[in-house]
């Protein structure tokens, strides 16, 4: 009997769309349930999750939460193209994309860059400059640290999609999508051809969250 699979998660976070990714590129079925984690949760999540976080994925009896476990896992418990790289430096670089993305690079590009010039509008909210300044700010270390990574070539190649690329697209796809990130982004040449090549790719289209449109 075939254990059912669930993704609790919030449509709009890049890191639903991370586990999302893997488990399109895994070619796995799964259900989506909706969790905001900025409203009040129910306690039944909570016990999925104590800090009341997303996304967290159900697995039959297991539950598993914190994207990079979540990704892994994916990758272990299903058939289809491995999505971790062989070789030590390989595997090295995957996880300090990931381990830079979540300590360096989601504040200031997501929370800052991207909520504040393009989030804020879809809600009918002035956008704060003072933030988005910041955040572009933080972000050019962070960009050229992972320019320098997409250059070496033992992950971001544009070619062999590992979890380092289901970690940094959906946080370039909402970075760009400001102009300031555009703009920021196109510094970078390593980093910007990496992005000309995954951001065609059709898991990116089908995990796409489908931004609403900004309130008049």
């Amino acid at each position: 009997m075939t254990e059912e699979i669930a993704l609790h998660g919030y449509r709009y976070s890049v890191y639903n769309r991370v586990a999302r990714l893997a488990l399109h590129l895994k070619d796995v079925s799964y259900a989506m349930v909706e969790v905001d984690p900025f409203s009040k949760l129910d306690p039944a999540y909570l016990q999925l999750h104590p800090f009341g976080r997303v996304p967290t994925l159900v697995h039959g009896t297991f539950s598993v939460f914190e994207t990079r476990a979540i990704t892994r896992y994916i990758d272990q418990a299903f058939s289809g193209p491995p999505l971790q790289p062989v070789g030590a430096k390989s595997l090295a670089r995957m996880d300090q994309v990931t381990g830079i993305i979540d300590s360096h690079g989601y504040w200031p590009m997501v929370r800052q860059v991207f909520s504040q010039r393009v989030f804020s509008r879809l809600e009918g909210e002035p956008p704060n400059e003072d933030e988005i300044a910041a955040g572009l700010a933080a972000s050019h270390n962070v960009l050229a640290v992972l320019d320098g990574i997409a250059e070496e070539g033992l992950v971001l190649d544009g070619r062999d999609f590992t979890l380092a690329d289901c970690h940094l697209a959906p946080m370039i796809d909402y970075f760009v999508r400001a102009d300031e990130g555009r703009d920021a982004l196109s510094s970078y040449p390593n980093l910007y051809r990496w992005w000309e090549r995954v951001s065609t790719m059709p898991v990116l289209e089908s995990t796409d969250p489908k931004l609403p449109d900004p309130v008049s």
